[in-house]
């Protein structure tokens, strides 16, 4: 059962580590038509980055699932191995994955409803005046047609039902 538990943390790990990976290779591109978009509703690009919003790899987009996947990668190889760590660790660290994957599947719906706050907040009339949904569907459009929902969905469905899977594996171990 542990070879089981190792190989869903695996699968984990490699679902991590597409979302730098894709970021890094299109975030450019998203980066563009996010701008474009800006300029067509009358607003300068460079409150993008003054207010930290970004569509590449950079700071914690790749910083926090590199982290995620090094960590499954870690228990994959204790449960391998045979390590009674793994065991524990799974215990602890499975139901965070499970947790910080409803995060970011809740910051992906409600992504439009929490810049338009964000940038609310900042009390900056010339964010207040963008057209949020707009602005991202521009962005999401620089990525290619698999990346959402194809890529979003399989990633999700393989945290969720491989941390599912790996908590039964270990719980049966």
């Amino acid at each position: 059962m542990t070879t089981i538990a190792a190989a869903m943390q695996l699968l984990i790990a490699v679902a991590f580590v597409t979302i730098p990976l894709v970021r890094h290779r299109y975030g450019p591109a998203a980066q563009a038509a996010a701008e474009r978009e800006l300029a067509r509703q009358g607003v300068p690009a460079r409150v993008l980055a003054e207010n930290g919003l970004r569509f590449d790899a950079g700071g914690h987009e790749t910083a926090a699932p590199a982290a995620v996947a090094l960590i499954m990668t870690v228990l994959a190889a204790l449960n391998l191995a045979g390590n009674h760590w793994g065991e524990v660790l799974s215990w602890v660290f499975m139901p965070l994955v499970l947790a910080g994957n409803c995060v970011i599947l809740y910051s992906q719906l409600t992504a439009a409803k929490s810049v338009r706050a964000a940038f609310a907040r900042k009390g900056d009339p010339m964010l207040e005046r963008v057209d949020v949904p707009a602005f991202l569907k521009a962005s999401e459009a620089g990525f290619p047609r698999w990346v959402f929902p194809i890529l979003q969905n399989v990633r999700h469905t393989a945290v969720f039902g491989g941390a599912a899977v790996a908590l039964l594996a270990t719980a049966l171990a």
